[in-house]
C-alpha cells in the first residue's frame, strides 16, 4: 500500500537529548530507543470514517517522537497498519449501500492527504490487512504450532492461558478486561469459548462478506493478530515502541503482544520494549468516536480556508497523553498563535523591530524582563529539553511564543535578524510547522 510524501525535514545545529516517554506496561518513564536505530508500530485507521481530530492527535504525537529520534540522532523505522477489512467497515458499507473495498480505497486517500497536509511524516511500511494475509498467515501457523489455538464452529481462536504474561500491557483485572472486550469488539459472552477472554484470529467465511482461503479454511483475519503479524514482520520480533490511542490498551494491545510472545518469545523477548498510549480527543465533554457521531473531519476544516498549520498548532497545545477536549476557541487560538509567530518571523528577518501590516499584538505574558528576544540557540535548546520529556509539546510551544512575543515587542537586535532562520527551522523540523 502506497503512504503519502514526507514533508522536508530542516538540519538543526547539534543533537537533541534522547526522547523520554511514559511507558504504559510498566508506569514508568524511560528511554524510548535505547539503540541506534529506533522503531515504531502505530495501529492505524479502520478506512470507514477517516481523518478525524482524534486520528489526526493521535498520529501527530508520534510524528512528534519520530522528529525527536532522528533530532537525536536515530535511523527510525516506523510501520503502520490500516485495517482495510473488519466488521465496522463492512457494516458501513452495507449502510450505505457502498462497496466496502470502494469505501475503504476513499477513506485511505482521505486520510493521506490529511497526513500530508498536516506534514505528519508518513511510515516506511503503510500495510493494508488485505495485502499482509500471507503475513497474517505465518504467525497463525507459528501459533497453531505451539498448541494455543482451538476451533469453535469454524471459528478459530487464541488461548490467553498459552501466554502467562497477558495482562502485563494493561494491567487490569479479569472483571474490567471482560467488560472492555465486550464494549470493544470482543465476545466474552461467546458460548464454547474456552476463557471469555480468548480473542478471535480467523473468522470463518459468513453470507455475503469477503473471504479469503487459508489453512484454517476460507475466512478472514482477526484485528489482533493483524496487528502483531504485521510488527513483527517489518521491525522485527522485538522493537521500541507500540503506539496508540488509549482505548487501544485493552483489548487491543494486550492481544497483540501476547499473540507475539507465544509466537516468537522462546524465553526471549518480544513485541514491544515499551507502549505509548494518547488520550482521548472530547467534542462537548464527550469522547470524539464514530459510534457517538460527534467526529471533527480534518478534511472539513480544510474545506473551511484553517490552515493545517493551525490544526497542528490548535492540537499540539495539548500533552498527548492526557484526555483533552476540542472547542473552536482552541482553534481560534492556534491561529492567532500561527500568525503571531509568522508576523515575529517577518520582523525578525527585517531585524527593524517593527509589526508588519497586519501582524498581531503579543500577548500580555511571556516576554522576558529587559533584553533582546532570545537568540535561535536557545529556543532550540529548549525546544529540544521540553519534547525529551515525554513530547511535551505545550512547553516547547511556549519557548517559541517567548521569543514570538518578545521580537513584536520590539525586542529586537543584529543578532535576532541572524537566528531568525534557526527558530523557523526549529519550528519546522521539531513541531512540524512551517512558518
Amino acid at each position: 500500500m502506497d503512504t503519502w510524501p514526507a514533508a522536508r525535514v530542516p538540519s538543526l545545529p547539534g543533537q537533541a537529548p534522547e526522547p523520554v516517554v511514559w511507558d504504559t506496561a510498566t508506569r514508568t518513564a524511560a528511554v524510548a530507543a535505547p539503540g541506534r536505530i529506533a522503531s515504531i508500530y502505530a495501529c492505524g485507521i479502520t478506512p470507514y470514517d477517516a481523518t478525524h481530530i482524534g486520528h489526526a492527535a493521535t498520529y501527530i504525537a508520534w510524528d512528534l517522537l519520530i522528529r525527536s529520534w532522528k533530532d537525536a540522532g536515530h535511523e527510525v523505522r516506523y510501520a503502520q497498519n490500516v485495517t482495510d477489512v473488519d466488521d465496522p467497515l463492512l457494516e458501513r458499507a452495507a449502510r450505505d449501500g457502498d462497496d466496502w473495498r470502494e469505501l475503504a480505497d476513499r477513506e485511505i486517500d482521505r486520510f493521506r492527504s490529511d497526513m500530508t497536509a498536516l506534514r505528519v511524516l508518513p511510515p516506511d511500511h503503510l500495510i493494508g490487512a488485505v495485502e499482509a494475509l500471507d503475513v497474517i498467515a505465518d504467525l497463525s501457523a507459528a501459533l497453531a504450532d505451539r498448541g494455543s489455538l482451538y476451533e469453535l464452529d469454524g471459528d478459530v481462536y487464541f488461548l490467553r492461558s498459552a501466554d502467562p504474561d497477558f495482562g502485563t500491557v494493561s494491567g487490569l483485572g479479569m472483571a474490567e478486561m471482560v467488560e472492555l472486550s465486550a464494549e470493544r469488539g470482543g465476545d466474552p459472552g461467546r458460548p464454547g469459548k474456552k476463557d471469555p477472554l480468548d480473542p478471535l484470529v480467523w473468522l470463518a467465511r459468513r453470507p455475503d462478506e469477503p473471504f479469503w482461503e487459508s489453512q484454517f479454511g476460507p475466512g478472514r483475519p482477526g484485528w489482533h493478530v493483524e496487528c502483531s503479524a504485521i510488527a513483527t514482520r517489518y521491525l522485527g520480533h522485538s522493537f521500541d515502541v507500540q503506539a496508540g490511542g488509549a482505548d487501544l490498551i485493552f483489548p487491543h494491545h494486550e492481544m497483540s503482544a501476547s499473540h507475539a510472545r507465544v509466537a516468537y518469545g522462546d524465553g526471549e523477548p518480544a513485541f514491544a520494549r515499551h507502549y505509548c498510549h494518547a488520550g482521548m480527543v472530547r467534542l462537548d465533554g464527550e469522547k470524539m468516536s464514530k459510534s457517538l457521531g460527534n467526529l471533527v473531519f480534518v478534511s472539513a476544516l480544510r474545506e473551511s480556508g484553517i490552515d493545517p498549520m493551525a490544526i497542528r498548532l490548535a492540537i499540539m497545545a495539548n500533552h498527548y497523553r492526557p484526555g483533552w477536549d476540542w472547542t473552536s476557541r482552541g482553534l481560534n487560538a492556534a491561529v492567532g498563535r500561527l500568525e503571531r509567530w509568522r508576523s515575529a518571523l517577518a520582523v525578525a528577518r527585517a531585524g527593524d523591530g517593527g509589526v508588519p501590516d497586519g501582524g498581531g499584538a503579543p500577548e500580555a505574558g511571556g516576554v522576558p524582563d529587559g533584553g533582546g528576544a532570545p537568540d535561535g540557540l536557545a529556543v532550540l535548546t529548549a525546544m529540544r529539553e521540553r519534547l525529551a520529556d515525554d513530547l511535551d509539546a505545550p512547553g516547547a510551544i511556549a519557548a517559541v511564543d517567548a521569543w514570538a512575543d518578545a521580537v513584536l515587542a520590539g525586542r529586537v537586535d543584529d543578532s535576532t535578524a541572524r537566528s531568525a532562520g534557526l527558530v523557523a527551522d526549529s519550528v519546522d523540523a521539531l513541531l512540524g510547522v512551517r512558518l
